[in-house]
């Protein structure tokens, strides 16, 4: 990855000369998944009460909206959700940056469109499983990749 005088990254790695960034990407992606997926549901349990329970009519909408809120906040603040943390990952633009708010809603808007569509979600699966960059289908569209994250110094 090249800086630029800022000390910026200007574009992604490269899987071949830096295959570092994107090994074991696409099974850190899946357990992330399941950490997040977690955190909402538990977000969504604390916040029943506070509904009087009426929430629980429409539980997977509740669950929809705060997991669209929480996939935009973790990554406009810090390019990954508490998952990608976890497990020591995060999601870059196609100049290498950290993802924006602009960036971030856009990327979970793709991936719940994804979810929404079955077959699109199986689509981004097999591209996260077969491309050498580990992007999905969301990913391909707005240029951007999941990379291990670097070490800080």
């Amino acid at each position: 990855m090249t800086l630029s005088k800022r000390n910026t990254p200007v574009h992604l790695a490269d899987p071949i000369t830096q295959p570092q960034f994107y090994r074991d990407v696409a099974g850190k992606r899946l357990m992330a998944w399941v950490v997040d997926t977690i955190l909402v549901v538990l977000i969504c349990l604390l916040i029943l009460p506070f509904t009087a329970f009426v929430a629980i009519f429409f539980f997977f909408g509740l669950i929809g909206v705060v997991g669209f809120v929480y996939r935009v906040i973790t990554l406009a603040t810090g390019s990954a959700t508490w998952g990608m943390r976890l497990m020591a990952i995060e999601i870059r633009d196609a100049t290498g940056a950290r993802l924006d708010l602009g960036q971030a809603f856009l990327h979970t808007l793709g991936y719940t469109i994804s979810w929404a569509v079955p077959p699109l979600q199986l689509v981004s699966i097999v591209l996260m499983a077969t491309s050498n960059r580990g992007q999905g289908l969301t990913d391909m569209v707005l240029g951007t990749a999941a990379l291990n994250r670097r070490a800080h110094a």
